[in-house]
Parts: C-alpha cells; sequence; structure tokens
C-alpha cells in the first residue's frame, strides 16, 4: 500500500532475548526477535531446558554425595563445588531472560488509590 491510502506501516516490535550461551570472550549473546518461533529461538528453548534437567542431575549428585560420603576428599569438595556454580550460573542466565521477556504489570490509576488501604 502507498502512503497516500491512510494506512500506516507495520510496526515491528524487537525483543532483545538473552541467549543461555555466552559469545565471543565470555560475554552475554543475545537474539534480537519479533517475538515470533525461530530456529535460533527454539534452540535457545532446547538449550535451556538441558541445562536445567543437567542442574537437576547435579543436584542430585551432590545431594548423594553428602548424604553417602563421611568425609569427602577436598578434591571431591571443589568437583561439586564447581559442578554447582556452573549450574546455578546457568540457571540464573535462564531467570534473567525469561524475566526480560515477562511484560510488565499494567501500573495502577494513582487517582483511585489502593484497594489495600
Amino acid at each position: 500500500m502507498s502512503p497516500q491510502s491512510g494506512s500506516t506501516p507495520a510496526v515491528v516490535i524487537r525483543h532483545l532475548r538473552l541467549l543461555p550461551w555466552t559469545g565471543p570472550e565470555g560475554r552475554p549473546a543475545h537474539l534480537v526477535t519479533d517475538g515470533t518461533a525461530s530456529p535460533l529461538s527454539r534452540l535457545a528453548d532446547e538449550v535451556e531446558a538441558q541445562q536445567i534437567e543437567t542442574a537437576t542431575v547435579i543436584r542430585e549428585l551432590a545431594l548423594s554425595m553428602i548424604v553417602d560420603l563421611e568425609n569427602p576428599t577436598p578434591d571431591e569438595v571443589r568437583f561439586l563445588v564447581r559442578r554447582l556454580c556452573e549450574s546455578i550460573t546457568d540457571l540464573l542466565r535462564i531467570a534473567e531472560s525469561r524475566g526480560d521477556r515477562i511484560p510488565p504489570y499494567d501500573e495502577p490509576d494513582t487517582d483511585e488509590g489502593s484497594e489495600y488501604e
């Protein structure tokens, strides 16, 4: 349609999605999207699901190590802490990414006051 027909051009809303992996030099990697599914966004969803599953497995292994080992060696403790920290880092990145995609609440009108006053 031409601009003279009275229609306005479609507005494309861009979303910036934090991906569940880092880019070069360990910096955060982002995907610019219009909010629709794409091959890269589906891959990111799959990676997030795998990271969550891995964190669950590591948590279970950590719990069993703590319960089953009376005196874990320093190497075992270091290994466990390293894996748990990696999992927490992945989970925090997922939480941040998903939190960024949640639309903000509509702000209530300030003239009406709070229903809890």
